[in-house]
């Protein structure tokens, strides 16, 4: 017969001192979970700097365990170097060599010309008179042309294209030995040069003027041409060829 231990235990004690409690595991310290936080965050900043690290460019060499050809002896830009004969470490296209993409076959486009065998049988250069079939002449194209010949060659040629630029007018003025009079473009030895031909003088450049290929692209090219047979008709045109009602300004204007 089962006999109940709370019929023996004493009214007068209390309830906690004779109740089972089941056993527990003491509290951690503040202290030791303080530390294992820590050390857990911690333990994650070494992703964010890899992360980091694979997103910002760096000057340094990347960390190779492997080195095989990672790691090697290079040149900065503009550095000299003594294995080639000329001394720079850049070194230049070799002659005849074409980028990919940029086999330029279209004579009449990227060049302006062709070569034809003359009377005497020698290869020349045949200008084209005509724009080429990529090139609309419109009022957009001669815009363009105007925005690129400010640019480019008003300095020289003046905005009216006559030659009197800023920087002709200076080197005439200090009477440089060695500056030659800039071509007006208006003018009649100029007028008589095919589209072709100006497009070259603008791609390679003419005597003692530079060629400004690197600096404009085709179409560009292209665009000035066009706008100074707009300078040499405006300049040039027929007396017909002004509404009858301007006519008197324009006469008055050139005088």
């Amino acid at each position: 017969m089962a006999h109940d231990t709370h019929d023996k235990t004493p009214a007068n004690l209390p309830k906690a001192t004779y109740e089972v409690h089941a056993p527990r595991l003491p509290r951690i310290p503040f202290l030791a979970v303080s530390v294992g936080l820590i050390t857990v965050v911690g333990s994650w900043i070494p992703l964010v700097l890899f992360a980091r690290a694979r997103q910002i460019p760096s000057s340094e060499p990347r960390v190779s365990f492997v080195q095989d050809m990672g790691t090697q002896p290079r040149y900065n830009a503009q550095q000299s170097s003594e294995v080639f004969e000329d001394g720079r470490a850049a070194r230049l296209p070799i002659p005849g060599t074409v980028a990919r993409g940029h086999l330029d076959e279209d004579d009449h486009y990227h060049h302006g010309f062709e070569r034809v065998k003359g009377p005497d049988g020698k290869m020349v250069n045949k200008f084209f008179d005509t724009f080429p079939e990529q090139v609309k002449v419109t009022p957009a194209l001669v815009k363009r042309g105007q925005d690129r010949f400010n640019i480019y060659c008003s300095v020289c040629h003046g905005l009216d294209g006559q030659g009197h630029g800023q920087v002709n007018e200076m080197a005439v003025e200090d009477k440089e030995a060695k500056w030659v009079q800039v071509a007006s473009l208006p003018s009649d030895a100029v007028r008589v040069r095919p589209v072709g031909h100006i497009y070259n003088t603008i791609n390679v450049g003419i005597r003692n003027m530079s060629g400004y290929g690197a600096q404009v692209p085709v179409a560009d090219r292209w665009a000035i041409v066009a706008y100074v047979r707009s300078l040499q008709y405006g300049q040039n045109a027929p007396e017909d060829a002004v509404p009858a009602e301007n006519r008197n300004t324009s006469q008055a204007a050139a005088k």
